[in-house]
């Protein structure tokens, strides 16, 4: 059953860091090359994919969206939605999806005079599942290169991290001080009927083997 015990620790850890990976903050350096609006299906398994910052969006089948057409420094191309949060999930709290297209459109360049930014983003880029990172802010950055230490993930898998360290020490101390001595208790008490019960019964067997 240990097996059971570690698959059951990995899977928790695996969804839970795929969870963070998908929901904190993360910085990419790019050129912006084009923005444009889709209406863009809903899917019934999809739809998680896709923001919900108010509670009509949650019955709509399909709405319009704002797509950031953009290519990493690699060449490589991204493109990001941009859609309000509003006080749904994730706590971004983004209410400003037209000034952040109007800022897109200001920052479009191309490979010859490149304007390289930094885009502040959460979510996972994935064709087959049709999922787009939703980019929350725009910044100037001074080259490809300019990418920023990310002091807002880093600190909330710190805060994370110490929270489910105070947790553990908690559960540890109490499985010490209040659920070993249980244990013990009713080992000793199994280990004490068994003592009676043998006791009583020495008797009865030597009885049965001195009859004839």
């Amino acid at each position: 059953m240990a097996y059971v015990k570690w698959i059951f620790i990995l899977t928790f850890w695996l969804l839970l860091g795929g969870f963070l990976h998908y929901t904190l903050p993360q910085y990419d350096v790019v050129r912006i090359v084009n923005t444009y609006e889709e209406r863009r299906e809903l899917g019934d398994w999809t739809r998680v994919f896709w923001s919900k910052p108010d509670t009509q969006s949650a019955t709509l089948d399909n709405r319009d969206v704002q797509f950031i057409q953009a290519v990493r420094p690699n060449g490589k191309a991204i493109v990001y939605r941009n859609e309000d949060t509003g006080w749904s999930w994730p706590p971004y709290f983004k209410f400003d999806t037209a000034n952040l297209y109007t800022e897109a459109n200001d920052s479009v360049s191309t490979k010859d005079n490149p304007e390289w930014v930094r885009i502040l983003h959460y979510g996972w880029r994935n064709e087959f599942l049709s999922a787009f990172p939703n980019a929350v802010s725009i910044s100037a950055a001074a080259g490809p290169d300019d990418k920023p230490v990310n002091w807002i993930s880093i600190s909330i898998l710190v805060l994370l991290a110490a929270v489910f360290w105070a947790i553990f020490v908690r559960l540890r101390r109490f499985k010490r001080r209040r659920l070993d001595p249980l244990f013990d208790d009713v080992e000793d008490g199994f280990y004490a009927a068994g003592d009676a019960i043998d006791d009583r019964t020495r008797g009865l067997r030597r009885w049965f083997r001195r009859k004839p």
